[in-house]
C-alpha cells in the first residue's frame, strides 16, 4: 500500500477517494450543465482509486466512505437520467434532497477520522549520527525446561530481534517491518495484540502494514568500534517491537538494542519453524493469586534476560551467528523493560552484576525477595498518587533505596502507562489510554531520557545527570543508604 501522509494519515490514493466521494456529493447541486461531466469525472475518479486500493489492500477506514459515495451515486443518478424527450427526470425535492447529502457527507467524513484515530503508524526520524539497521534470531537454552509449553524435555526458546548502528543504505532501500519479519507475520502479530486488548482485529489492520526506519541485515556501522548494548523486555502480553521508536532512536545515538518475545507471556511469537506461541498468561481476579503468578512470570523473564546476555558474548565472540559480532560491548550493558518488562529488569539485576544499569518503564516491581544491587536504575513513570494505585510508588521506592549507586525516579508529566511504548503512533489519542503528549511526543521524551541515562552509566556523561533529567519532570533522586530527595 503507498505511504501515508504524515498530519492526515491517509496514503494519496485514499485521499483521492475522499475527494471523489465528496465531489459526487456535490454534483447533486451544481447546475444542469457542468453536472453529468463532473460526477462522470468524479465516479471515474472513485472507480480508478478503488480497482487500485482493492489490489494492494484496502483499508477498513473506506468502508464508510465507500458506502456514502454509494449513496451519493443514487443521488445524483435521477437528475442525470432523461427520458426520450430529452427532458431531466423529475428531481428530488430540496429538503430530502438536503437530508441525503448531509448523510452521505456524515458517512464519508468518518472515513478520515478513523484513518486519524487508528493510523497506520509513522516513526520518528532517529537523530542520532548512525542509520539503523535491524535483524532477527532465536535462541533455545539447554539448561532450562519450557515452564508453559505441554509435554516434557521442552527447552526454553526466545525470539530475539536487534536493532544497531549500520552503514547508510541504499537510496530505496526496503525498510523493514514494524511487527514480523513477513506480512504474514506481522499480521499474526497485530491480530493477537488487538485480542488481547479485547478489540476486533480489524480495528488494527493498519499496524502490520507499517514500515520502520531500519533496513533488515544492513552492513554494521564502519569504524571499528564497540557499541554499549541494552536488552530490553516489554510488557505483559507486549512484543519484541513494541518500543521500536526507542530502539532506533538509540540505535541511532550508537546503542545494539536487543528486544526479547517471552513465548507464552507475548501476544505472539512466531517461531523459527513457523508455529505461533499465543500467551497463555491472564489475570484470575484473585489479587493474592495474581501478585504470585506475576512474580513468576517476572522470575522467567528475569532468567530469560540473563539468558539472552550471555548469547550475546558468545554472539560478540563469533561462536553463534548474528548481527554485530565483534562489535557488542557486553562490559558495558543496561537492562531495561516496560511494565512487567520493567520489573523483570530490576529483578535481573539484582540476580546478575553482569548488568551495568537498570530502566524501568513504568513498571511495579514483583520481586518477592528483593535485596541490594549496585546498578544505578532510571525509573520512569506516569503520574501516580494514593488514589490511583497506592502501593505502585512506596514499593518502587524502597527496591530503589536498595541500590549502591544513585539511581533517579522521573514522573512525566502528561504521560499513560502506554505512553513509554509505540502506542501513541496507532492508538486514538486518549489521554488515559496514551497520554496528552502526542503522537511522537511520547517516544520521544522516553527515548531523549534514556539517551542521558545511558550516556551517564555506560559512557561517563553527562556531568549533570540530575539537571539534564529534571528538564523533563519532576525528579526524585535515590542516594545510596536509601537517602531519597529532590
Amino acid at each position: 500500500m503507498t505511504e501515508t501522509i504524515t498530519g492526515l494519515w491517509m496514503s494519496p490514493l485514499e485521499i483521492l477517494v475522499v475527494l471523489g466521494a465528496v465531489a459526487l456529493v456535490l454534483a447533486r447541486w451544481l447546475p444542469p450543465g457542468p453536472r453529468r461531466p463532473f460526477a462522470v469525472a468524479a465516479g471515474a475518479v472513485l472507480v480508478s482509486c478503488g480497482v487500485v486500493l482493492g489490489v494492494v489492500g484496502t483499508r477498513w477506514q473506506l468502508v464508510p466512505v465507500l458506502a456514502g459515495a454509494a449513496l451519493a451515486f443514487l443521488c445524483v443518478l435521477p437528475p442525470l437520467l432523461r427520458d426520450r424527450t430529452g427532458r431531466e427526470a423529475r428531481r428530488a425535492r430540496r429538503w430530502p434532497a438536503a437530508v441525503g447529502s448531509v448523510a452521505c457527507l456524515g458517512l464519508i467524513a468518518v472515513g478520515p477520522a478513523a484513518a486519524w484515530a487508528l493510523p497506520v503508524p509513522v516513526f520518528p526520524e532517529p537523530s542520532g549520527p548512525f542509520a539503523v539497521g535491524t535483524g532477527v534470531t532465536q535462541w533455545t537454552d539447554p539448561d532450562r525446561s519450557e515452564p508453559t509449553a505441554p509435554g516434557p524435555g521442552a527447552r526454553r526458546t526466545v525470539v530475539v530481534q536487534l536493532w544497531y548502528p549500520a552503514r547508510e543504505s541504499p537510496a530505496g532501500a526496503q525498510r523493514a517491518r514494524y511487527l514480523g519479519r513477513s506480512q504474514s507475520e506481522a499480521r499474526t502479530v497485530s491480530d493477537a495484540l488487538a485480542d488481547y486488548a479485547g478489540l476486533p482485529g480489524f480495528l488494527l489492520d493498519g499496524v502490520p502494514r507499517a514500515r520502520t526506519h531500519a533496513v533488515q541485515g544492513a552492513p554494521v556501522a564502519g569504524g571499528g568500534g564497540r557499541f554499549p548494548v541494552v536488552v530490553f523486555s516489554p510488557g505483559l502480553g507486549g512484543v519484541r517491537t513494541q518500543n521500536t521508536a526507542w530502539a532506533e532512536e538509540l540505535a541511532g545515538r550508537g546503542h545494539v538494542v536487543v528486544a526479547l518475545d517471552h513465548p507464552y507471556d507475548s501476544a505472539a511469537v512466531v517461531l523459527a519453524d513457523g508455529r505461533t506461541v499465543r500467551t497463555e498468561v491472564a489475570a484470575t481476579g484473585d489479587p493474592d493469586k495474581d501478585a504470585e503468578r506475576a512474580a513468576g512470570w517476572t522470575a522467567v523473564r528475569a532468567a530469560d534476560l540473563s539468558f539472552v546476555l550471555t548469547q550475546l558474548g558468545r554472539l560478540d565472540r563469533g561462536e553463534i551467528a548474528g548481527p554485530g559480532a565483534g562489535r557488542l560491548d557486553t562490559g558495558r550493558v543496561a537492562v531495561a523493560g516496560h511494565s512487567l518488562g520493567g520489573a523483570a529488569a530490576l529483578q535481573a539485576a539484582r540476580q546478575d552484576h553482569r548488568f551495568d544499569a537498570v530502566i524501568n518503564l513504568d513498571g511495579f516491581p514483583h520481586d518477592p525477595a528483593p535485596g541490594p544491587f549496585p546498578q544505578p536504575v532510571l525509573a520512569l513513570t506516569q503520574a501516580v498518587g494514593p488514589q490511583t494505585d497506592p502501593d505502585y510508588l512506596p514499593r518502587l521506592n524502597r527496591v530503589l533505596d536498595l541500590s549502591a549507586a544513585t539511581s533517579y525516579r522521573l514522573t512525566v508529566p502528561g504521560a499513560a502507562h502506554l505512553t513509554f511504548t509505540d502506542a501513541p503512533l496507532y492508538l486514538p489519542p486518549v489521554p488515559s489510554l496514551v497520554g496528552s503528549l502526542g503522537r511522537t511526543g511520547g517516544p520521544r521524551v522516553t527515548a531523549a531520557v534514556c539517551a542521558a541515562f545511558l550516556d551517564a552509566t555506560l559512557r561517563g556523561g553527562p556531568a549533570d545527570l540530575a539537571a539534564t533529567l529534571s528538564a523533563y519532570g519532576p525528579l526524585r533522586i535515590h542516594y545510596p543508604g536509601g537517602q531519597g530527595g529532590g
